[in-house]
Protein backbone atom coordinates (compact mmCIF):
# COMPACT_ATOMS: atom_id res chain seq x y z
CA UNK A 1 0.00 0.00 0.00
CA UNK A 2 1.41 3.34 -1.30
CA UNK A 3 1.52 6.04 1.83
CA UNK A 4 2.13 9.84 1.89
CA UNK A 5 5.71 10.65 1.35
CA UNK A 6 5.56 14.42 1.63
CA UNK A 7 3.24 17.44 1.41
CA UNK A 8 4.40 20.77 -0.21
CA UNK A 9 2.17 23.77 -0.11
CA UNK A 10 2.04 27.29 -1.74
CA UNK A 11 0.79 30.48 -1.15
CA UNK A 12 -0.78 32.34 -4.33
CA UNK A 13 -2.68 35.24 -4.82
CA UNK A 14 -4.37 35.92 -8.27
CA UNK A 15 -5.81 38.96 -9.60
CA UNK A 16 -9.23 39.11 -11.06
CA UNK A 17 -9.72 40.65 -14.16
CA UNK A 18 -13.15 41.76 -13.25
CA UNK A 19 -13.02 42.76 -9.55
CA UNK A 20 -16.14 41.40 -7.81
CA UNK A 21 -16.06 44.52 -5.68
CA UNK A 22 -14.12 47.37 -5.10
CA UNK A 23 -11.98 45.35 -2.33
CA UNK A 24 -12.33 42.40 -4.11
CA UNK A 25 -9.61 42.53 -6.92
CA UNK A 26 -7.94 38.50 -5.99
CA UNK A 27 -8.42 35.47 -4.71
CA UNK A 28 -5.91 33.18 -3.08
CA UNK A 29 -4.98 29.61 -3.91
CA UNK A 30 -3.21 27.36 -1.92
CA UNK A 31 -1.50 24.91 -4.29
CA UNK A 32 -0.41 21.53 -3.12
CA UNK A 33 1.65 18.65 -4.36
CA UNK A 34 1.54 15.53 -2.48
CA UNK A 35 4.15 13.05 -3.26
CA UNK A 36 3.32 9.21 -2.46
CA UNK A 37 5.85 6.14 -1.27
CA UNK A 38 5.44 4.67 -4.85
CA UNK A 39 6.61 7.71 -6.38
CA UNK A 40 3.57 8.82 -7.77
CA UNK A 41 2.81 12.61 -7.70
CA UNK A 42 -0.50 14.57 -7.42
CA UNK A 43 -1.24 18.42 -7.43
CA UNK A 44 -4.99 19.69 -5.62
CA UNK A 45 -5.83 23.22 -4.47
CA UNK A 46 -7.42 24.99 -1.59
CA UNK A 47 -8.81 28.13 -2.25
CA UNK A 48 -10.67 31.09 -0.63
CA UNK A 49 -11.20 34.65 -2.39
CA UNK A 50 -10.07 36.88 0.60
CA UNK A 51 -10.41 35.92 4.38
CA UNK A 52 -8.58 32.98 6.06
CA UNK A 53 -5.68 32.32 3.14
CA UNK A 54 -2.84 32.22 5.92
CA UNK A 55 -3.95 30.04 7.85
CA UNK A 56 -5.12 27.28 5.52
CA UNK A 57 -1.73 27.65 4.32
CA UNK A 58 -0.51 26.87 7.85
CA UNK A 59 -3.08 23.97 8.46
CA UNK A 60 -1.78 22.75 5.55
CA UNK A 61 2.10 23.50 6.13
CA UNK A 62 1.82 22.21 9.90
CA UNK A 63 -1.28 20.48 10.94
CA UNK A 64 -1.80 18.21 8.02
CA UNK A 65 1.37 17.66 6.56
CA UNK A 66 2.11 16.24 9.72
CA UNK A 67 -0.55 14.45 10.18
CA UNK A 68 -0.45 13.31 6.82
CA UNK A 69 2.56 11.48 6.05
CA UNK A 70 2.99 7.69 6.55
CA UNK A 71 -0.92 7.16 6.01
CA UNK A 72 -2.73 5.42 3.51
CA UNK A 73 -2.16 7.40 0.32
CA UNK A 74 -5.40 5.96 -1.02
CA UNK A 75 -8.05 8.58 -1.70
CA UNK A 76 -10.62 9.07 0.72
CA UNK A 77 -9.02 6.30 3.42
CA UNK A 78 -7.65 8.49 5.95
CA UNK A 79 -9.97 11.64 4.99
CA UNK A 80 -12.29 10.89 8.35
CA UNK A 81 -9.78 10.43 10.71
CA UNK A 82 -7.50 13.57 9.27
CA UNK A 83 -10.67 15.87 9.96
CA UNK A 84 -10.64 14.71 13.80
CA UNK A 85 -7.57 15.41 13.85
CA UNK A 86 -8.17 18.89 12.93
CA UNK A 87 -11.41 19.15 14.62
CA UNK A 88 -10.26 21.43 17.85
CA UNK A 89 -9.91 24.11 15.90
CA UNK A 90 -13.73 23.89 14.40
CA UNK A 91 -15.38 21.13 12.24
CA UNK A 92 -15.64 23.24 9.42
CA UNK A 93 -15.06 26.48 7.43
CA UNK A 94 -10.81 26.77 7.31
CA UNK A 95 -10.32 23.01 8.64
CA UNK A 96 -12.57 21.56 5.71
CA UNK A 97 -10.52 24.08 3.16
CA UNK A 98 -7.36 23.16 4.44
CA UNK A 99 -8.57 19.33 3.80
CA UNK A 100 -9.37 19.70 0.20
CA UNK A 101 -6.03 20.46 -0.58
CA UNK A 102 -4.42 17.15 0.61
CA UNK A 103 -8.00 15.40 -0.67
CA UNK A 104 -7.71 17.04 -4.24
CA UNK A 105 -3.98 15.88 -4.75
CA UNK A 106 -4.46 12.79 -3.72
CA UNK A 107 -7.24 12.47 -6.13
CA UNK A 108 -5.25 13.80 -8.55
CA UNK A 109 -2.08 11.46 -7.53
CA UNK A 110 -4.31 7.62 -8.19
CA UNK A 111 -5.75 9.18 -11.21
CA UNK A 112 -2.23 10.27 -12.76
CA UNK A 113 -1.05 6.81 -11.76
CA UNK A 114 -3.70 5.35 -13.88
CA UNK A 115 -3.42 7.74 -16.58
CA UNK A 116 -6.90 8.33 -16.28
CA UNK A 117 -8.74 11.80 -15.65
CA UNK A 118 -10.37 11.73 -12.27
CA UNK A 119 -13.91 11.63 -13.84
CA UNK A 120 -12.99 8.40 -15.65
CA UNK A 121 -11.44 7.24 -12.27
CA UNK A 122 -14.73 7.91 -9.93
CA UNK A 123 -16.93 6.74 -12.90
CA UNK A 124 -18.15 9.81 -15.67
CA UNK A 125 -21.85 9.23 -16.49
CA UNK A 126 -21.94 12.09 -19.42
CA UNK A 127 -19.90 13.51 -21.81
CA UNK A 128 -21.08 17.22 -20.88
CA UNK A 129 -22.85 19.23 -18.47
CA UNK A 130 -25.41 21.84 -19.01
CA UNK A 131 -23.33 25.49 -17.71
CA UNK A 132 -24.69 29.26 -16.68
CA UNK A 133 -23.43 32.59 -17.03
CA UNK A 134 -22.65 33.77 -13.21
CA UNK A 135 -21.66 36.76 -12.12
CA UNK A 136 -20.27 38.70 -9.25
CA UNK A 137 -22.51 41.81 -9.88
CA UNK A 138 -24.82 43.29 -7.33
CA UNK A 139 -22.30 46.86 -7.92
CA UNK A 140 -22.99 47.03 -11.08
CA UNK A 141 -25.52 49.59 -12.80
CA UNK A 142 -28.27 48.36 -14.37
CA UNK A 143 -26.62 49.16 -18.34
CA UNK A 144 -23.63 46.95 -17.05
CA UNK A 145 -25.38 43.92 -15.97
CA UNK A 146 -27.37 44.24 -18.97
CA UNK A 147 -24.51 44.71 -21.17
CA UNK A 148 -22.79 41.27 -19.28
CA UNK A 149 -26.05 39.06 -19.32
CA UNK A 150 -26.24 39.69 -23.60
CA UNK A 151 -22.52 38.72 -23.38
CA UNK A 152 -23.71 35.38 -21.41
CA UNK A 153 -26.56 35.02 -24.52
CA UNK A 154 -24.59 35.64 -26.98
CA UNK A 155 -21.91 33.01 -25.89
CA UNK A 156 -24.81 30.66 -25.91
CA UNK A 157 -25.70 29.89 -22.38
CA UNK A 158 -29.01 28.63 -21.57
CA UNK A 159 -29.30 30.36 -18.26
CA UNK A 160 -27.57 33.37 -16.38
CA UNK A 161 -27.24 33.77 -12.61
CA UNK A 162 -27.27 37.71 -11.13
CA UNK A 163 -27.30 38.75 -7.93
CA UNK A 164 -30.06 40.73 -5.97
CA UNK A 165 -30.31 42.60 -2.49
CA UNK A 166 -29.91 46.38 -3.66
CA UNK A 167 -31.21 48.55 -0.31
CA UNK A 168 -34.28 49.26 -2.46
CA UNK A 169 -36.65 46.19 -3.42
CA UNK A 170 -37.58 48.01 -6.61
CA UNK A 171 -34.08 47.86 -7.67
CA UNK A 172 -33.69 44.89 -7.93
CA UNK A 173 -37.44 44.31 -9.63
CA UNK A 174 -36.04 46.56 -12.22
CA UNK A 175 -32.86 45.25 -12.55
CA UNK A 176 -34.55 41.38 -12.85
CA UNK A 177 -37.23 42.52 -15.44
CA UNK A 178 -34.29 44.18 -17.84
CA UNK A 179 -32.28 40.62 -17.27
CA UNK A 180 -35.42 38.99 -17.89
CA UNK A 181 -36.20 40.84 -21.29
CA UNK A 182 -32.74 40.45 -22.54
CA UNK A 183 -33.04 36.47 -21.60
CA UNK A 184 -36.57 36.09 -23.60
CA UNK A 185 -38.54 33.32 -22.51
CA UNK A 186 -36.66 30.45 -23.61
CA UNK A 187 -33.11 31.04 -20.69
CA UNK A 188 -33.54 30.08 -17.05
CA UNK A 189 -32.85 32.82 -14.43
CA UNK A 190 -31.16 32.31 -10.98
CA UNK A 191 -30.77 35.14 -8.28
CA UNK A 192 -29.03 35.43 -5.64
CA UNK A 193 -28.69 37.36 -2.65
CA UNK A 194 -26.16 36.35 -1.39
CA UNK A 195 -27.46 36.22 2.36
CA UNK A 196 -28.50 39.72 2.56
CA UNK A 197 -32.06 39.13 3.78
CA UNK A 198 -33.48 38.31 6.94
CA UNK A 199 -37.06 36.26 6.58
CA UNK A 200 -39.22 39.22 6.20
CA UNK A 201 -37.52 41.13 3.39
CA UNK A 202 -36.85 37.54 1.81
CA UNK A 203 -40.52 36.79 1.80
CA UNK A 204 -41.34 40.08 0.15
CA UNK A 205 -38.42 40.14 -2.71
CA UNK A 206 -39.32 36.77 -3.53
CA UNK A 207 -43.09 37.19 -4.00
CA UNK A 208 -42.19 40.38 -5.77
CA UNK A 209 -39.64 38.82 -8.16
CA UNK A 210 -41.62 35.39 -8.67
CA UNK A 211 -43.60 36.69 -11.87
CA UNK A 212 -40.16 36.50 -13.73
CA UNK A 213 -39.76 33.25 -13.13
CA UNK A 214 -36.64 32.72 -11.48
CA UNK A 215 -35.35 28.60 -11.11
CA UNK A 216 -33.86 29.45 -7.63
CA UNK A 217 -33.27 32.04 -4.88
CA UNK A 218 -29.68 31.44 -3.61
CA UNK A 219 -28.74 32.22 -0.19
CA UNK A 220 -31.54 34.59 0.92
CA UNK A 221 -30.81 34.42 4.70
CA UNK A 222 -27.63 33.89 6.76
CA UNK A 223 -26.34 30.75 5.58
CA UNK A 224 -26.27 29.37 9.51
CA UNK A 225 -30.09 30.28 9.34
CA UNK A 226 -31.84 26.41 9.53
CA UNK A 227 -34.70 27.58 11.20
CA UNK A 228 -35.47 30.76 9.10
CA UNK A 229 -34.65 28.77 5.30
CA UNK A 230 -37.36 25.87 6.15
CA UNK A 231 -39.72 28.21 7.45
CA UNK A 232 -38.94 30.40 4.09
CA UNK A 233 -39.93 27.41 1.82
CA UNK A 234 -43.15 26.67 3.53
CA UNK A 235 -43.83 30.67 2.45
CA UNK A 236 -42.82 30.86 -1.32
CA UNK A 237 -42.84 28.66 -4.13
CA UNK A 238 -39.59 29.71 -5.86
CA UNK A 239 -36.82 26.52 -4.86
CA UNK A 240 -34.04 27.75 -2.21
CA UNK A 241 -31.07 27.13 -3.55
CA UNK A 242 -27.84 27.14 -0.65
CA UNK A 243 -24.93 25.20 0.30
CA UNK A 244 -21.92 27.16 -0.85
CA UNK A 245 -21.17 27.71 2.60
CA UNK A 246 -22.02 24.76 4.44
CA UNK A 247 -18.78 23.03 5.26
CA UNK A 248 -19.75 19.48 6.33
CA UNK A 249 -22.10 16.91 5.25
CA UNK A 250 -23.02 16.60 8.48
CA UNK A 251 -24.69 20.25 8.14
CA UNK A 252 -26.29 19.66 4.29
CA UNK A 253 -28.26 16.77 6.39
CA UNK A 254 -29.52 19.30 9.21
CA UNK A 255 -30.93 21.04 6.16
CA UNK A 256 -32.38 18.51 4.40
CA UNK A 257 -33.69 17.36 6.74
CA UNK A 258 -35.91 20.16 7.62
CA UNK A 259 -36.91 20.86 3.90
CA UNK A 260 -34.74 23.94 4.12
CA UNK A 261 -33.43 23.82 0.33
CA UNK A 262 -34.50 21.80 -2.59
CA UNK A 263 -31.20 22.54 -4.49
CA UNK A 264 -27.71 21.99 -2.76
CA UNK A 265 -24.87 23.27 -4.09
CA UNK A 266 -21.43 22.28 -2.25
CA UNK A 267 -18.27 23.84 -2.84
CA UNK A 268 -15.95 20.97 -3.56
CA UNK A 269 -13.13 22.94 -1.84
CA UNK A 270 -15.18 24.62 1.25
CA UNK A 271 -16.57 20.55 1.89
CA UNK A 272 -12.87 19.43 1.79
CA UNK A 273 -12.46 18.19 -1.11
CA UNK A 274 -13.77 15.08 -3.62
CA UNK A 275 -14.25 12.38 -0.71
CA UNK A 276 -17.14 14.38 1.33
CA UNK A 277 -18.25 15.86 -1.85
CA UNK A 278 -19.52 12.37 -3.31
CA UNK A 279 -21.16 12.01 0.42
CA UNK A 280 -23.01 14.88 0.18
CA UNK A 281 -24.36 13.94 -3.34
CA UNK A 282 -25.61 10.35 -2.45
CA UNK A 283 -27.02 12.63 0.61
CA UNK A 284 -28.95 14.89 -1.66
CA UNK A 285 -30.04 12.15 -3.86
CA UNK A 286 -31.36 10.26 -0.98
CA UNK A 287 -33.48 13.51 0.04
CA UNK A 288 -34.47 14.43 -3.41
CA UNK A 289 -33.15 17.15 -4.02
CA UNK A 290 -30.81 18.79 -7.02
CA UNK A 291 -27.39 19.33 -6.93
CA UNK A 292 -25.46 21.84 -8.65
CA UNK A 293 -21.60 22.56 -7.40
CA UNK A 294 -21.00 25.54 -6.76
CA UNK A 295 -18.00 27.71 -8.87
CA UNK A 296 -15.19 26.61 -9.80
CA UNK A 297 -15.76 25.17 -13.17
CA UNK A 298 -12.25 23.35 -13.61
CA UNK A 299 -12.84 21.35 -10.74
CA UNK A 300 -16.70 21.31 -10.04
CA UNK A 301 -17.18 20.60 -13.73
CA UNK A 302 -15.82 17.28 -13.81
CA UNK A 303 -16.86 16.19 -10.96
CA UNK A 304 -20.46 17.41 -12.64
CA UNK A 305 -19.67 14.83 -15.45
CA UNK A 306 -19.94 12.17 -12.53
CA UNK A 307 -23.07 12.64 -10.68
CA UNK A 308 -26.34 10.88 -11.89
CA UNK A 309 -28.36 13.01 -12.11
CA UNK A 310 -31.34 10.86 -11.03
CA UNK A 311 -33.33 14.43 -9.30
CA UNK A 312 -32.52 16.97 -12.30
CA UNK A 313 -28.93 17.48 -14.61
CA UNK A 314 -26.26 19.04 -12.85
CA UNK A 315 -25.53 22.76 -13.86
CA UNK A 316 -21.75 23.97 -13.59
CA UNK A 317 -21.46 27.33 -12.72
CA UNK A 318 -18.67 29.48 -15.07
CA UNK A 319 -18.43 33.06 -13.38
CA UNK A 320 -16.84 35.36 -16.38
CA UNK A 321 -13.26 35.88 -16.54
CA UNK A 322 -12.79 34.25 -13.36
CA UNK A 323 -11.49 30.91 -14.31
CA UNK A 324 -7.83 29.69 -13.83
CA UNK A 325 -7.57 29.00 -17.09
CA UNK A 326 -8.93 32.40 -17.99
CA UNK A 327 -6.84 33.99 -15.58
CA UNK A 328 -3.29 32.45 -16.50
CA UNK A 329 -2.70 30.71 -13.67
CA UNK A 330 -2.22 26.96 -15.06
CA UNK A 331 0.92 25.47 -15.65
CA UNK A 332 -1.27 23.21 -18.49
CA UNK A 333 -4.25 24.13 -20.44
CA UNK A 334 -7.15 23.57 -19.26
CA UNK A 335 -9.05 20.63 -17.90
CA UNK A 336 -12.59 21.54 -19.31
CA UNK A 337 -13.95 23.45 -22.58
CA UNK A 338 -17.43 26.16 -22.18
CA UNK A 339 -18.87 26.26 -25.50
CA UNK A 340 -22.61 27.29 -25.95
CA UNK A 341 -23.56 26.38 -22.88
CA UNK A 342 -21.89 23.10 -22.42
CA UNK A 343 -18.63 21.95 -20.56
CA UNK A 344 -17.06 19.40 -21.91
CA UNK A 345 -13.28 17.59 -20.83
CA UNK A 346 -10.14 18.34 -22.76
CA UNK A 347 -7.68 15.49 -22.45
CA UNK A 348 -5.83 15.42 -19.57
CA UNK A 349 -4.41 13.18 -16.43
CA UNK A 350 -6.09 12.98 -12.98
CA UNK A 351 -7.53 16.90 -12.32
CA UNK A 352 -5.30 18.96 -14.78
CA UNK A 353 -4.92 22.00 -12.79
CA UNK A 354 -1.59 22.00 -11.81
CA UNK A 355 -0.79 25.69 -10.92
CA UNK A 356 2.39 27.53 -13.04
CA UNK A 357 5.73 27.30 -10.69
CA UNK A 358 6.54 28.92 -7.81
CA UNK A 359 8.91 31.44 -9.21
CA UNK A 360 6.58 32.45 -12.33
CA UNK A 361 3.83 32.89 -10.38
CA UNK A 362 5.61 34.95 -7.68
CA UNK A 363 7.05 37.18 -10.33
CA UNK A 364 3.26 37.60 -11.97
CA UNK A 365 1.32 37.93 -9.03
CA UNK A 366 2.77 38.86 -5.68
CA UNK A 367 1.18 38.57 -2.49
CA UNK A 368 0.42 41.84 -0.94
Amino acid sequence: MSTIARLDTRLLRVPLTRPWAADVTAVRVIATHVVRSDGAEGWGLSWTPQIGAEAVHALLAHDIGRAAVGRSAVPGAEWQALWEHLHEAGGGGITTIALAGLDLALWDAEARASDLPVSLLLGRRRDSVRAYGSGVNLHYSQEELVAQVQRWVDAGFPAVKIKVGRAALAEDVARVAAVREVLGPGRELMIDANQRWDLERATRAVQALAPFRPAWIEEPLRAEDLAGHAELARRIDVPIALGENLHTVHRFGEFLRAGAAQIVQPNIVRVGGITPFLRIAALAEEHGAALHPHLLPELSGQLALTLSGNVAEPWAEDVEDAGFGELGVLADPSPVAITDGRLTELPHHGLGMRFADAAAVRKRFPIR
